[in-house]
Formats: structure tokens, C-alpha cells, sequence
């Protein structure tokens, strides 16, 4: 018993960070109340733990087992986050990911690892999904998957759990759905498996190696696409992971190549794609042209700009502040203005306007114009236009501001003056600054 102790101590420890916070995910049952014991046992004094507890909002249980957690937890004088569901979710995919959201709001707090109880029984069962469902490598790697999650007992099996959990005397509550045969992995794990293992008892050893190199493949697969493709990920004013694939290390490849490519670098956003998807993103890599975009499914979207791919998420990517006085100082989105003393001179960041004139910030709207000399003449240029020489992208595009008077605009911060408003002069004048906060050095 000392040796199963001491393994899954070592397991959790090295999961958890010596030093910064790590957010253990709790629900109650036999494996995440074993993880809450070992961890509370093997933390470290420079590593802030947190549990954080989700009520699905389905039933008695799920409040009961909430409140369990919650109590057990203190008793280890850790802190709790309790969630609850806002409206109860129907079916395993609704549950995981109602859960799954509350977790990373959690975690990003505190800039948490995540830490769960899942083990490799629950690897063997996610790849024989994966399988029946015809999933390709991805897919096949299951829980063992690149990514930011540590789960120490994937190397172990439930029963080597309940071992330990028996011997510290632990209490946990058994889930009244995990014998229901209406959800998959419930009639996979009590029906399907055990004949399949009857029948065939080398399958767990087999499907455990086929997850591996499933894993490993992914492994491979990304470190070939850092050393070969150019890509950054990133984070827009709301907080929302997006990432931007330049365009010209894309569209040499083939379509075979494409379909593999994309669900990896859609997969640092945070996306799932799915066949549907992939397609739509491999056609879009090949045809689309600078403006335009697709819907993916989640509520994201891929955006052609000139030089790269933008993978968005719309409902982040649909705020935009509302028309407001130009004050000095103030934040209008990310961007922010003051009046200064200088001479802008040929600083687009920089503009002087009569001291008696209003002025406001807006975003721009498609069809905007900004009067600019050509030859003798004043002619008005789309905005759209000044914003693509200018290198910006089409999310960030879609949120730039524009300083008007009247009607007029005046100003693209960071882009262009009017060269009709510079052409007023003789006035007191106020000389405005802007700065973009998300600016890159």
C-alpha cells in the first residue's frame, strides 16, 4: 500500500507547480477526492491550490454533491469556487461543457493550472469512443492529448485509486448517471467494454498504445508546424485566445496537408474542428480573398486579411464601443487619448484641432471616407483602404476608431490626418496623442 501512496504522490506532485496556483477539479466522486487527499498531502508552501466545484443544476445530487466538495475542501483548509449551471444542460456534451467553461474562468483568475482526477481507465474508454466513432489521430489521442491540463492519474488505474482511497478511509459520493444507460460512455463502460475484453483481453493494452501514438503524432505534428509555419497566438481586448496564421506559409500546401494542418493551429484557439469545419477552412485557404470570411461552427470565425489568416471569435469580436466625446484624457476600447504640448508634425498618432470644435471617437463604419490632397484637388478615400495599406487586420480593423467633427472625419489614429482638417489654421489649437494599448514593440 505504501508503494501505490508514494506513486500517486509523486504523480500529483509533479503535476502541480512549485511555485504560482493550480485549481484542482472536484465533483464529489471516488477519483477527484482521492486527487483532493494526495494533493492536499504533497503541496508545497509556494503553490496556491484552489478547488473549484461545478453544479450541473440536473437534480438532488448534483447540489448535494456540491456542498460535499465544498465542506470536504475546507476541511482540508483549501479554498472553494462553487459554480452552478444557469440553466440545467441536457446530456454529457452540454454538462462537459457548461463544466469545462467554469473551470478556465476559474483558473484564468488566478493564472491556474488546471489539475484533474481523470485516469486511464477513462483514457481506454475515450479512445474506444473515439474509435467507433471513426476518428482519425486527433481524435485517437483522447486525454493524452497535448495541452495546458495536467492530469497525474492518466497513468494509472481506477482501481489502484479506490486501493488508496479505502486505505486513508476517504468518503466520496457515487453519481446516481454513471449507471444510467441513456449516455454513451455510461453503456461503453458497463456493457460494450467488458464483452469486448472478454473476448479480446489484450484490447486496453492495445488501445492505451494506439492513444499514445495518437499523442505522440500530435506531438510531432506541432513541433513541425512551430519549426515551419509562421503563427502567433494571442489574446483580443476581451480576453478571448486568437490566432494568426500568416497567409503566404499556408497556400503552397496541398489540400491533404491543409486538412491536417488546420485543426492543429485552430486547436491553440481553443477550436475544435470538425470535418465540416476543416473542409470550410482548407477551401477558404485556397480561394478566399482579402476581406472576406467564414463561419466556423462555436461562434468563431476565419478571416482573410492581406498578409495572414485570422481565426476570431465572434461574439468577442462584435463589441464595439459606442460614439463618445473626445476628452482628453480618456480610454475609448483599447485606445487611449490625451492632450500633449508637441508639434505632431508627420506622427499619425498625433493631431491638432481648433480648441473650439467638438470632436467624437467612433468606430468606423464600412463606406466611412477620409478627405486626403490629390494633385489640386481634395478627393475622400474608404477608410477600409487606409486601415489595409496600413498592415492592420480585419479583427483589430473592425474595432479602430475614428475621430469626427460633425460629419467629417478628421482623424484614423496611428493611420491618417485629413489633409482638409490640417489645412485650418489661425485658431487656438489642442494637440491630441493617441496610444493603442495592445500595440506590439
Amino acid at each position: 500500500m505504501r508503494r501505490r501512496e508514494s506513486g500517486l504522490a509523486a504523480l500529483v506532485s509533479h503535476a502541480l507547480p512549485a511555485q504560482g496556483s493550480a485549481v484542482l477539479a472536484v465533483s464529489g466522486g471516488l477519483d477527484s477526492m482521492t486527487l483532493l487527499d494526495v494533493a492536499a498531502t504533497v503541496r508545497e508552501r509556494d503553490c496556491e491550490l484552489t478547488v473549484a466545484t461545478f453544479d450541473h443544476a440536473s437534480g438532488t445530487h448534483s447540489r448535494r454533491a456540491a456542498s460535499f466538495v465544498a465542506r470536504a475542501a475546507l476541511a482540508y483548509g483549501i479554498p472553494v469556487v462553487v459554480g452552478r449551471a444557469g440553466n440545467p444542460a441536457r446530456g454529457e456534451a452540454a454538462w462537459r461543457a457548461a463544466r469545462w467553461q467554469f473551470l478556465r474562468e476559474v483558473a484564468r483568475g488566478s493564472s491556474a493550472v488546471i489539475v484533474t482526477a481523470h485516469t486511464g481507465d477513462d483514457q481506454l474508454e475515450t479512445v474506444l469512443m473515439r474509435a467507433l466513432r471513426d476518428a482519425g489521430a486527433r481524435g485517437l489521442a483522447g486525454l493524452r492529448a497535448p495541452t495546458d491540463v495536467q492530469r497525474p492519474f492518466i497513468e494509472v488505474r481506477r482501481h489502484d485509486v479506490k486501493s488508496y482511497a479505502k486505505a486513508r478511509g476517504l468518503r466520496w459520493l457515487e453519481d446516481p448517471t454513471n449507471r444510467q444507460r441513456d449516455y454513451l460512455r455510461n453503456r461503453l463502460r458497463h456493457d460494450l467494454l467488458p464483452l469486448l475484453l472478454m473476448a479480446r483481453p489484450s484490447l486496453a493494452a492495445e488501445l492505451i498504445e494506439l492513444g499514445d501514438r495518437a499523442a505522440a503524432w500530435r506531438r510531432e505534428l506541432a513541433a513541425l508546424i512551430d519549426s515551419s509555419i509562421r503563427c502567433e497566438v494571442g489574446r483580443d481586448s476581451d480576453g478571448a485566445k486568437m490566432v494568426d496564421v500568416w497567409a503566404a506559409e499556408l497556400t503552397e500546401f496541398s489540400p491533404d496537408v491543409l486538412a491536417i494542418v488546420w485543426p492543429e493551429l485552430a486547436a491553440r484557439a481553443g477550436v475544435t474542428l470538425d470535418r465540416r469545419g476543416t473542409a470550410r477552412a482548407v477551401e477558404f485557404t485556397r480561394s478566399g480573398k482579402v476581406g472576406g470570411r467564414i463561419q466556423l461552427s462555436g461562434g468563431w470565425e476565419l478571416v482573410r486579411s492581406r498578409d495572414r489568416f485570422e481565426l476570431r471569435n465572434l461574439v468577442s469580436s462584435a463589441s464595439v464601443e459606442a460614439e463618445r466625446p473626445l476628452e482628453a484624457p480618456m480610454t475609448w476600447g483599447r485606445w487611449a487619448f490625451a492632450s500633449i504640448e508637441a508639434v505632431p508634425g508627420a506622427d499619425p498618432w498625433q493631431i491638432s484641432m481648433p480648441a473650439n470644435l467638438s470632436l467624437s471617437v467612433r468606430a468606423w463604419h464600412p463606406g466611412d471616407r477620409l478627405v486626403i490632397r490629390h494633385g489640386d484637388r481634395l478627393i475622400g478615400r474608404k477608410v477600409k483602404y487606409f486601415l489595409s495599406d496600413a498592415g492592420i487586420s480585419g479583427h483589430i480593423r473592425a474595432r479602430w476608431p475614428v475621430v469626427v467633427a460633425g460629419n467629417e472625419i478628421v482623424w484614423i489614429p496611428g493611420v491618417r490626418r485629413s489633409d482638409a482638417a490640417a489645412a485650418r489654421s489661425g485658431r487656438p489649437v489642442v494637440t491630441y496623442a493617441c496610444d493603442y494599448l495592445d500595440r506590439r514593440s
